[in-house]
């Protein structure tokens, strides 16, 4: 099974998928637990490329296609070997985010960015992903308190980043049998409690 989680920034999914992981495990389930874009070698090269606040230069064109390369070698090197062997495999940010953040964000055309996820995946889809939705004052409030690493992406306008959650929204609405939605703004035991809640809903079928 493949699981993804999705949120805009300070969603706090980051921080809740290690619980979530282990309360799997503890479950008897064979966990793999990873993230974008990173997740191997070279996904933490471009990684840092994408982050870096040197890098303001990037435009929409090159992000979205250095998100790719890194989501390309990341489904061959890590996903499908681990899927195949039957694990459950939980992943920070997939291809919704490129939806979110490149397509509603920068405001790029979704069915180019279809394609080009689906070149780099080899149409991997995941099984549930899980929006953690908060607004996006409130999510900003909450990172800077945390004292979280400050990055490229995060620098951008707020008008952006309103985008982006609305953006993960209508995603979910265009498809409710894949997507649930959780309150990120609630208490973090509550929010852990709903994730494990709709996890075990999609392994009972």
């Amino acid at each position: 099974m493949f699981i993804t989680l999705e949120g805009p920034e300070g969603s706090g999914k980051t921080s809740q998928l290690p619980a979530l992981a282990e309360f799997l495990r503890g479950k008897g389930y064979d966990v793999l637990v990873t993230r974008e874009p990173g997740g191997t070698s070279v996904g933490d090269q471009i990684r840092e490329v994408l982050m870096n606040m040197k890098n303001v230069s990037i435009v929409p064109q090159t992000e979205i296609l250095l998100f790719q390369a890194a989501r390309a070698q990341h489904v061959a090197e890590i996903l499908r070997p681990a899927l195949d062997e039957g694990k459950i495999v939980i992943c920070d940010r997939f291809g919704d985010s490129t939806l979110a953040y490149q397509g509603y964000g920068h405001q790029t055309d979704i069915g180019t960015l279809q394609y080009l996820i689906h070149f780099a995946t080899g149409g991997l889809t995941p099984d549930l992903t899980l929006l953690l939705d908060i607004p996006v004052n409130q999510g900003f409030e909450r990172k800077l308190k945390n004292d979280s690493e400050w990055n490229r992406l995060d620098a951008y306008a707020k008008a952006f980043h309103e985008r982006v959650r609305q953006g993960y929204l209508e995603l979910a609405r265009e498809e409710p049998e894949r997507w649930r939605i959780i309150d990120a703004s609630a208490e973090k035991d509550r929010v852990q409690e709903e994730m494990r809640k709709f996890v075990l809903q999609k392994i009972a079928g």
